[in-house]
């Protein structure tokens, strides 16, 4: 495939968050492989500059963990916070995936959505983990009023 071609087709891929490991604990001791753990990751908003987001969610750890074969857990908590002045970046919309990160080998994802409040004029996210043939009803949300940011 040519440069040009491949190009083309990399804009048509969604504009999503990269997350950014801060910090994790175990949970679990595992004999072989690493240890069952909670992490945090923290993520910016692509389209919505001075948003960062924060993640926590369970990692299996184990031999299937170490491997990458294991299926992760369904929960996980969300804290999004102002972290500057909000500029939208582009346009919103209602729903759009913001973060997704794979949590089994194939099946599962845990995505971060985002939709904006206007008769509150604030910006709602939601964690929550999907399976192509069943998802999980647990979920996470988190809610950030729109404000001026002061000026240093």
């Amino acid at each position: 495939m040519r440069p040009a071609a491949l190009m083309g087709l990399l804009a048509f891929l969604p504009l999503l968050a990269q997350g950014r490991e801060i910090g994790e604990v175990d949970t679990a001791f595992k004999w072989l492989g690493p240890n069952h753990r909670i992490v945090v990751e923290a993520f910016d908003d692509p389209k919505v500059q001075g948003v960062t987001c924060y993640l926590s969610r369970a990692k299996t750890g184990g031999i299937k963990g170490g491997l990458g074969l294991a299926e992760d857990r369904a929960e996980a908590s969300i804290a999004c916070r102002q972290v500057g002045p909000i500029r939208l970046l582009d346009d919103l919309e209602d729903g759009e995936v913001v973060f997704r990160e794979r949590t089994s080998l194939i099946f599962k994802t845990m995505q971060v959505v985002r939709f904006y409040d206007e008769a509150r004029n604030a910006l709602v996210y939601l964690v929550y983990s999907d399976r192509v043939i069943e998802g999980s009803p647990q979920n996470a949300v988190t809610a950030i009023p729109i404000q001026p940011w002061p000026e240093p």
